[in-house]
């Protein structure tokens, strides 16, 4: 019926390690990784969100503005 694409684990798995490896995250530190799709004006079609939740509570946000597969370490290399 919504037939929604998943994104390939190998990707989503990848992409947490360079986060990891970036900000030398401790392995208390939970990654989400999700793939958004926007209809509305003005935003990219396909958004890929991080969240890192540290063990003490504290999150902490990325966005990058392509689908999973497709991000590089130069994406990730170029965040803050």
């Amino acid at each position: 019926m919504f037939n929604k694409k998943k994104p390939n684990i190998e990707a989503t798995r990848n992409l947490k390690l360079l986060f990891i490896k970036k900000y030398e995250l401790p392995e208390t530190t939970i990654l989400s990784v999700a793939e958004l799709n926007c209809h509305e004006p003005d935003c990219p079609p396909t958004e890929t969100v991080i969240t890192a939740r540290s063990e003490d509570g504290l999150t902490k946000n990325w966005r990058i503005h392509k689908p999973i597969e497709e991000i590089v370490e130069a994406d990730v290399n170029k965040l803050e």
